[in-house]
């Protein structure tokens, strides 16, 4: 089986006494017999805007049989990744052909080496080989991009797309106005061909909802691609000394609430207030949630908040929380599972007790623990529609 855990590398000295520079090498030691010969094997990642067919990321063949790889030596910190064949379609699998959760590694200075294996390629399942090139779209008619390059002005101008999502009927209602939830990494948010690691089918999931009545109005959702290898950056108001990333997340928390969500409100029938106006993510997109609820209570008054990477701000996060309480009216939803780190859940449990302790009702928080919960596309895609039922369909 593959070992999914958390890899932190020690950092290691010069025998003079001077840092070595890192450079950390990835090493697959085991590849499927089923792997066709000349195959070139990839490595796609954070550190690669997750790229899949990266000619610098490409690992080499040795002569014991086994594929390695050199990392830049700037590639430090928290990192994910997966191996492929060239392509998403060809990425590695379970033994049974299932998509598998991301590789994590958090690299500190020095060289080290991380062994892998890999079980299965998605591609070479029971229904055959899948085809080559992209993957199909997944997103329902009722979802678009609503801009390409949606300008960040509190960033230096930088560009990102931006979905938007309109609930089922709404050309037709031209009276009814809708809540709105803003989601982070939209690539993962609505579409397969986009998504590196899995869609959450957001659009899929409020659809049904709709359809059986457990949400009769639905609502509006805008999602924003995170800015790839800026996304560490974007992602934390406090930068981690350690990792040297992070820092930009205040200015990121400004474009959402004073860019973004007025020029939602006024292109868009929105119910603009805080309680109709949520805003969530997964893992460093929960840490941002997070913040942003307590930064903009009277913008954000519904927060979703997945697996969330509070340890790579931890004093910090949990400081923040002590000096800005959150009014009592807001709702904050946690959702992680127990075996996804050490930290992760008693960190979650901390960010719920400091919302209690500064006065958020015990009946606004709510913090699930599914004792299956992994740190993947899968898990948030499960548990979206109990959080979004929770903090905006009730």
């Amino acid at each position: 089986m593959i070992d999914y855990k958390v890899i932190v590398l020690s950092l290691l000295a010069s025998a003079t006494g001077h840092s070595v520079q890192a450079q950390t090498t990835l090493r697959l030691t085991s590849l499927p017999e089923t792997t066709p010969a000349g195959s070139v094997i990839y490595v796609a990642g954070s550190f690669n805007n997750w790229q899949p067919a990266a000619s610098a990321y490409a690992l080499a063949r040795q002569a014991d049989g086994s594929y390695q790889l050199a990392l830049p030596p700037e590639v430090v910190g928290p990192q994910e990744f997966k191996f492929t064949r060239g392509a998403w379609v060809t990425s590695e699998a379970t033994a049974n052909f299932q998509p598998v959760a991301n590789r994590q590694a958090t690299l500190a200075a020095g060289p080290a080496t991380l062994t892998f294996q890999v079980a299965a390629w998605q591609d070479q399942g029971p229904g055959g080989a899948a085809p080559a090139g992209p993957r199909p779209h997944t997103l329902a008619a009722n979802v678009r991009v609503l801009a390409d390059s949606f300008r960040l002005p509190q960033l230096a101008g930088r560009a990102r797309r931006v979905w938007l999502y309109l609930p089922p009927g709404y050309a037709q209602a031209r009276r009814q106005r809708y809540p709105v939830l803003y989601l982070q990494d939209g690539q993962n948010v609505f579409d397969d061909a986009t998504a590196y690691s899995g869609e959450w089918g957001v659009d899929e999931t409020l659809n049904q909802l709709r359809v059986s009545g457990q949400d009769p109005t639905g609502c509006i959702v805008v999602a924003v691609d995170n800015g790839g290898d800026r996304r560490l950056d974007e992602y934390s108001p406090w930068a981690n000394a350690e990792y040297k990333k992070g820092g930009e997340g205040d200015q990121y928390t400004n474009f959402l609430a004073l860019s973004l969500k007025p020029y939602i409100d006024a292109h868009y029938r929105t119910r603009p207030d805080a309680a109709h106006t949520a805003i969530a993510g997964s893992s460093m997109g929960g840490l941002i949630a997070l913040y942003a609820g307590l930064k903009y209570p009277q913008v954000f008054g519904r927060v979703g908040v997945f697996s969330p990477a509070i340890w790579f701000a931890k004093d910090s996060m949990l400081s923040y929380e002590r000096r800005r309480p959150a009014p009592r009216a807001s709702r904050f939803y946690f959702v992680a599972g127990p075996t996804e780190s050490e930290t992760m859940l008693p960190l979650m449990a901390e960010a719920r007790n400091a919302l209690l302790t500064s006065g958020v009702p015990a009946k606004n928080i709510r913090l699930v623990a599914p004792a299956d919960g992994k740190h993947a596309e899968w898990f948030w895609r499960r548990e979206f529609g109990s959080a979004y039922r929770w903090l905006l369909a009730r």
